[in-house]
């Protein structure tokens, strides 16, 4: 099943991401998220794609067929182009094929001091271009509420996410942030631009002090007063900052369905337990919109 057509009836799509194993480990220990995952029943769960990694290429696709067959859950591949050739990604696009893989999360890729672009790809527009071309995929795509990173300024970064759109990104999910007001100025600004694809709200609940000063740096999210002050009173205590990271991602949700958002997409590190223990909070909320 394509991911966009779980958004034709208008109702709240809820989702997860996980990472592949480190290559020090064995795949097979992602059995030990993916089974309570399960039991949440997600509308799908994505796998991210390792930087640079050609050794968790197979994983990626591997997971997301153990998904797809041993789950019953739709899976998304995410799949990265800044240092790929098109032969490769081709190659990529067979396998996942190959794996009864349905549904791709189009990325750039974050640039790397270590692996140098093959410059074949420089944008994920391209990718989703090439992704459209050469398959029967649906195409998802990544969105910023705060702009890109590289971008020169937020009408620019629009103007981009316009035009992956255009070239075929059916979907999109955006990248963590902490302020709800960034997300829903955002998607007025999309929307204003004639961007009328799903857009899901990416959540990362922040249970640890080196989580966030690391996702921070990478993607440059900003930290609302009320967060900060979280971080201050319960950073250097691992118990209770773990249970306010919880209860800030199930407020940040809580606020975001009562908008009538899209869907929620939570970052969940791999960690079930944080997945279990906000679907507990939130999933009333979750059903009752599905069944709206």
């Amino acid at each position: 099943m394509k991911i966009k057509d779980m958004f034709k009836k208008g109702k709240t799509v809820f989702s997860f991401e996980v990472f592949p194993p480190k290559t020090t480990s064995p795949v097979e220990t992602i059995y030990q998220t993916l089974e309570p995952l399960s039991d949440l029943k997600p509308d799908f769960i994505s796998v991210t794609y390792g930087a640079g990694g050609m050794g968790q290429k197979n994983h990626t696709a591997e997971i997301a067929a153990v998904i797809k067959h041993n789950y019953n859950i739709e899976p998304v591949a995410h799949l990265t182009c800044l240092s790929y050739s098109k032969e490769q990604i081709l190659s990529m696009l067979e396998e996942l094929k190959a794996n009864d893989v349905e549904n791709i999360l189009a990325l750039r890729g974050d640039r790397s001091p270590t692996v140098k672009p093959l410059g074949e790809f420089n944008y994920a527009s391209e990718l989703v271009s090439f992704i459209k071309r050469n398959g029967d995929f649906g195409i998802s795509g990544a969105c910023y509420p705060e702009g890109h990173i590289e971008a020169s300024s937020t009408v620019d970064d629009i103007k981009n996410l316009r035009t992956k759109v255009m070239c075929g990104a059916e979907h999109l999910i955006s990248q963590l942030f902490f302020d709800n007001s960034f997300f829903y100025d955002f998607l007025e600004k999309a929307r204003i631009a004639g961007i009328d694809v799903p857009v899901q709200a990416g959540i990362m609940p922040v249970v640890n002090r080196r989580q966030i000063e690391r996702m921070v740096t990478m993607c440059g999210a900003s930290l609302p007063q009320k967060f900060t002050k979280m971080m201050q009173r319960y950073g250097d205590y691992p118990d209770a900052m773990f249970e306010a990271g919880i209860a800030y991602a199930i407020d940040q949700i809580t606020d975001l369905l009562s908008h009538g958002v899209d869907g929620i997409h939570l970052y969940t590190m791999n960690n079930p337990e944080v997945a279990i223990r906000i679907y507990n909070s939130i999933g009333s909320l979750i059903r009752l919109n599905k069944q709206e």
